[in-house]
This record gives structure tokens, sequence and C-alpha cells, in this order.
């Protein structure tokens, strides 16, 4: 099975695949740091904990080696910054993609970046036909990196549970077929 690449260069910063347990003091800080951003829009921090992060960094690792999800953090002069992800989703053509910032980070086109050289990579596997994000309708930051990539919108569906803080209930998918 092919696998994208275990770093991914972007000029300033780069995706680098986690490194287990390595990283859990990192991640965990980059988490903690980031909770009342990320609050509104992710449900997963009400329960974040140090044992929750390596878990999350055990199952990274294990996910990598099937190819169902491929982690990344977003790394910028040796410091975190944020993450991202491509995961299987229900198509096994397609992929789900995901992205979040530390906040210090965001407003510098760092997540539209990231995601640009994530799908090139993905795109690069043979077995890719197109990736898609979904998010909040309200969250209006995260679905300007779709439009900005070139994502046409798909449709809307109703959201996954759990709700976070600002859930409008719903999901707008974005999608974006491999290059000719």
């Amino acid at each position: 099975m092919e696998r994208p690449g275990r770093v991914i260069g972007c000029g300033d910063f780069v995706l680098r695949r986690w490194r287990g347990r390595s990283d859990v003091a990192a991640a965990f800080r980059l988490i903690e740091e980031s909770v009342d951003h990320l609050r509104p829009w992710m449900s997963w921090v009400e329960q974040y904990s140090e044992e929750r992060t390596r878990d999350f960094l055990d199952r990274s690792e294990a996910n990598w080696a099937t190819g169902e999800t491929y982690n990344y953090a977003i790394s910028a002069d040796g410091s975190l910054i944020g993450m991202c992800q491509t995961y299987r989703w229900t198509d096994p053509r397609g992929r789900r993609m995901g992205y979040w910032l530390h906040p210090a980070a965001t407003g510098r086109g760092i997540a539209t970046r990231a995601t640009a050289a994530l799908a090139a990579e993905m795109f690069a596997l043979p077995d890719v036909e197109y990736l898609e994000i979904a998010h909040d309708p309200a969250n209006t930051a995260s679905g300007a990196v779709p439009r900005r990539l070139g994502f046409t919108r798909v449709h809307d569906e109703p959201a996954s549970p759990p709700a976070s803080p600002s859930d409008s209930g719903g999901e707008v998918v974005w999608r974006l077929y491999r290059p000719a």
C-alpha cells in the first residue's frame, strides 16, 4: 500500500507525521493553548486530557499503518501550530480532510496552504479520486479553506453527534476531484 510522505514541506512550515508518544507533551500543550479557540466547533475538546492525547497519538500510529487516517502536526520553527488530517470516509474512492490551528497561527493562510499540500499528497496516491471537507455552516473561517482551494459545495447534511457549543445541527460538504 502506498502512503503519503511522513514530512510535507510547505515553505515556512511543515506537515509532519505525529511521532507517537514522543509528541504527547507538545500535542497536549498545543491543545491546551487552543481550547477556547476550538471549543465552539470541536466537541472533543471538552474531554481532552493528557491521557486522551496519548490515546489519540497511539490511534494515529495504528491508523497510519492501516491507511485509515493520516494525521499530521503542523510545525513552524520547531513549534507545533496545528494539525491536519485525512481519513477514509463512506466511499473508498474518497477521503475527508480536517484541520485546525493554534489561535496565534490563524489569519495567515496556513490552514489553506497545509490543506493544499495534503491534498496534493493524497492525489499522488492511486486510490484517491476525490477529497471532501465538512464544516458547520456557521464556521466561516473553516469554510473559507475549501472555497479558496477550488472545492465545490456538493451538499448539506445533518451533523454527526456529539454537538459542539456553536453547532447549528448541520454540515456543509465540499468536494475536490483528482486533477485531470
